[in-house]
């Protein structure tokens, strides 16, 4: 017996404190309201608008971050195109303002 106490798979677990099982373990309730206050605080957080972020991906892609839950990916290319067709782009979108929906 004392060998299975002195060694787990050859290493040495003697002076390992092992937790007091008699103690409830369950949270109290000034640790309970303190979560609370802190999830509540990450909420109010997260309403406020992300900056947006660039970054150039693995495969080589500009990645722009903080439009939405998933970035918007586009190759050079793609980029180039759609930075040509821009005026006709905010034209669109001024011209057609009225039926989009807008989302915070």
């Amino acid at each position: 017996m004392s060998n299975v106490l002195a060694s787990r798979n050859g290493v040495s677990i003697a002076g390992r404190v092992l937790p007091d099982l008699t103690k409830p373990t369950e949270p109290t309730v000034a640790d309970l309201m303190a979560q609370i206050e802190s999830l509540k605080a990450q909420m109010a957080k997260g309403g406020q608008p992300r900056a947006l972020t660039l970054k150039v991906s693995e495969k080589g892609a500009l990645s722009i971050y903080g439009l939405g839950r998933f970035p918007i990916t586009l190759y050079l290319s793609q980029f180039d195109k759609l930075n040509a067709a821009w005026a006709d782009v905010q034209q669109f979108v001024d011209v057609n303002r009225a039926r989009f929906t807008v989302k915070e």
